[in-house]
């Protein structure tokens, strides 16, 4: 008898876990990297490849849309994130971050623009916000943007490579979250609009490389993760004026894995809600709540580009309570979102657009 109820138990646990195993359809495929999407209102997708393509994918077809900015497409560099205004189907406007000289030969910097899009076209167009000055390194670019409740636009610029001048220097852009109305012009509250010399569009600092950016509209928080170097990925929850630390502070060491600061926590300084030690690569974030796949629920979802699968977090109480990694091999995943009727899609480098199945 005991064996026939440690079988049926052995049966009923297998059976659960394989009634709760994410799975999930590819719907577009023969993506080189997917590093955004965004869904429009008759359920078609944008899509940005980061080698400067701008995708819409309807009813199976891709076509290219046409007069995009100049986009300097080199290594961490391109066509990065994109985003629609909160009233879009009102006014047409979309936003993307890119890499770009802006018709200055000498290097390359983090570029926001808007546009509206007619017959597959890119037209109106508005340069948000330049980064200078540029810079001849092509890294860390940040780039995601999101739009809280009242419109307000916020982005990242990540520190460019350049640790020891940009992060903690609030006269320069890069790393920093910045935060503007929608057509570019500075907050008269944006907590650095009366210190000299200021980049008056900061809204924190101290930041490393932010590539995931989410807004928990309910608690009207801004939720971000950035990469750190050899460890020290971290997850933050940005306040205005806050200074977070990098790279006076950090969990993480240099590649060649000397040290660069012995400092995890620095007084005055925000520390991480969480880190990863070793790094994980994170890119794309969503916030999972009462979802319609259960065993997300309450969590907050990332993608590991360096161990290829997505990473769920599960969140109570502002913090980290649990992980699990979820579709472990799929690849690289680059970007997370969801459509109209909450249904959640990954982007996976050289894979495609992939829709969850619970």
């Amino acid at each position: 008898m005991r064996k026939i109820y440690l079988l049926f138990f052995i049966l009923f646990f297998h059976l659960n876990s394989f009634a709760t195993e994410i799975k999930y359809e590819i719907v577009v495929s023969d993506l080189e990297v997917p590093w955004a999407f965004v869904f429009l209102p008759d359920n078609s997708i944008l899509i940005t490849e980061r080698k400067g393509e701008l995708i819409h994918f309807k009813n199976g077809e891709k076509n290219i849309i046409k007069n995009l900015p100049k986009i300097i497409s080199k290594n961490q560099g391109g066509l990065l994130d994109i985003e629609l205004h909160p009233n879009f189907k009102k006014n047409g406007w979309v936003y993307i971050a890119y890499s770009s000289s802006n018709d200055n030969n000498d290097g390359v910097n983090t570029s926001v623009m808007r546009f509206q899009i007619e017959n597959l076209r890119a037209v109106k167009k508005e340069l948000i916000y330049k980064a200078i000055p540029n810079s001849k390194r092509s890294i860390h670019f940040g780039s995601r943007i999101i739009f809280d409740r009242e419109n307000y636009l916020f982005f990242s610029i990540g520190d460019r490579g350049n640790r020891d001048l940009n992060p903690q220097d609030i006269t320069r852009d890069g790393g920093k979250i910045y935060r503007l109305h929608d057509d570019g012009r500075i907050p008269v509250d944006n907590p650095f609009v009366d210190e000299t010399k200021s980049k008056k569009g900061i809204y924190s600092f101290g930041h490393r490389n932010p590539q995931g950016m989410v807004y928990d509209k309910e608690n009207n928080k801004i939720w971000i993760h950035e990469h750190g170097p050899r460890g020290g990925d971290e997850i933050n929850i940005i306040k205005a004026g806050e200074n977070y630390g990098w790279p006076l502070a950090s969990y993480g060491i240099n590649y060649i894995g000397t040290k660069f600061t012995d400092k995890k926590s620095i007084s005055g300084m925000q520390d991480p809600i969480h880190y990863w030690v070793p790094s994980i690569a994170p890119s794309g974030m969503i916030m999972v709540k009462d979802s319609k796949y259960k065993s997300l629920s309450n969590s907050i979802l990332i993608g590991s580009l360096k161990f290829q699968y997505l990473h769920q977090c599960k969140i109570e109480n502002n913090r980290v309570i649990e992980e699990k990694k979820l579709l472990t091999d799929i690849g690289r995943v680059r970007s997370i979102e969801t459509d109209s009727q909450n249904n959640i899609y990954i982007g996976v480098e050289n894979l495609g657009i992939l829709k969850l199945i619970h």
